[in-house]
């Protein structure tokens, strides 16, 4: 049987989409679109919060998941789907204002979920985006 490039992608555990790693847009893009039920609208909702917050910003997916940085910089921001919410990792949480409400077995990490139903308070992540695109992101 031939292969399609068209096809759906895998949903790991968790319901996680699979998506190869690149870099830019299109497989954010594709990430979010392959987000099952409700979080692909949430995720949508997020990737625009996060380009009108930080016009340029830089896009990508690696270990499957998509990650915001500033081009120089290294990563500010990772999204990353799980059974019942959206885990919105800040990778230098820790330093913003107010401080994200999950902790991280890593110290400068913080995270916030967003689950089903969720009204999401755009005003505050938006802060919480502008402040952490400003600080030195994560370099893997």
């Amino acid at each position: 049987m031939a292969k399609t490039t068209s096809k759906t992608p895998a949903l790991l555990s968790g319901g996680n989409p699979q998506i190869a790693k690149a870099d830019g847009d299109a497989p954010v893009q594709a990430y979010i679109a392959a987000m099952p039920g409700w979080k692909s609208d949430a995720g949508r909702r997020l990737d625009a919060l996060i380009v009108r917050t930080v016009p340029g910003v830089r896009k990508a997916v690696k270990w499957n998941s998509p990650l915001y940085g500033i081009e120089g910089q290294g990563w500010f921001l990772g999204i990353h789907c799980f059974t019942k919410y959206i885990k919105v990792a800040f990778f230098r949480g820790a330093a913003l204002r107010p401080v994200p409400p999950v902790s991280s077995k890593d110290k400068d990490t913080r995270y916030f979920h967003i689950h089903e139903g969720d009204e999401l308070d755009e005003a505050l992540v938006a802060r919480w985006i502008g402040q952490a695109s400003a600080l030195p992101g994560w370099v893997p």
